[in-house]
């Protein structure tokens, strides 16, 4: 895949995003980068006039502007989903800079369909949003200020995808395999506590942050199809097992 063409594998989702403003604003600064793909989870207000007249010319990205009802159906199968935080969470999730997420992003975009998720104008993405991610981004700011506009925060990661695609980085072999998406994730992790309950491993009144660090871990292991296909067999296997019962 030429390396400029790897944009057309990336979408930028927007959570629950309040000022109309900001969608044409963004639309306007992927439209400079070279990006097409706008996805919008439960927008607070619906694209209108002052979304439009900040697109400027960007009409053609407003025009192709998806909106969904949950962030799994907006990132429903991407291979890479990439959440964006200011702020040093208590279970440390893989980070990675700006610049070399975006690298990361064109690399895999050549193989399988890669998100970038922004949240709310005033909190960002919650905790449970972000631990649907494979991996974080973070842009660094120079002193205690780290908060951007959500348009400018996307503006700088856009600028950084353009980059790291002219640049044209080498596909590893290891992406080339395709990734279980996050719809499959969550069916996984939904069957695993359940297995975990079950075999008095996981206390569902007292669960601590157990689930959290096991989702930690498979989305730094980040499994294809056919090995999260075998782990949902062992669990079936586990839970049918008389043993347990």
């Amino acid at each position: 895949m030429n390396s400029l063409k790897a944009l057309d594998s990336i979408r930028i989702v927007m959570v629950n995003t309040t000022d109309t403003g900001n969608i044409g604003a963004v639309a306007r600064a992927m439209k400079n980068m070279g990006l097409q793909s706008l996805h919008l989870v439960e927008p607070k207000n619906p694209p209108d006039e002052k979304a439009f007249r900040r697109a400027g010319h960007a009409l053609d990205v407003m025009d192709k502007l998806v909106i969904h009802n949950s962030l799994e159906e907006a990132v429903a199968g991407c291979g890479l989903v990439i959440g964006t935080s200011a702020r040093e969470r208590k279970i440390p999730w893989p980070l990675l800079e700006a610049r070399d997420a975006a690298i990361q992003a064109i690399e895999e975009a050549a193989t399988h369909p890669v998100a970038i998720v922004f949240g709310r104008e005033d909190r960002g993405l919650t905790n449970e949003e972000l631990h649907k991610c494979h991996l974080h981004l973070t842009i660094p700011t120079h002193g205690d200020y780290s908060s951007l506009n959500v348009a400018a925060a996307i503006q700088v990661v856009c600028y950084e995808l353009l980059i790291a695609a002219r640049e044209g980085q080498a596909v590893r072999q290891d992406v080339l395999q395709a990734k279980a998406d996050l719809p499959a994730m969550e069916n996984f992790y939904q069957h695993l506590e359940q297995v975990l309950v079950h075999i008095d491993y996981l206390n569902p009144e007292e669960p601590k942050q157990t689930m959290s660090r096991l989702r930690r871990l498979f989305n730094r292991a980040r499994p294809e199809e056919l090995e999260l296909n075998m782990l949902r067999g062992i669990l079936k296997s586990i839970k049918s097992t008389k043993v347990f019962e």
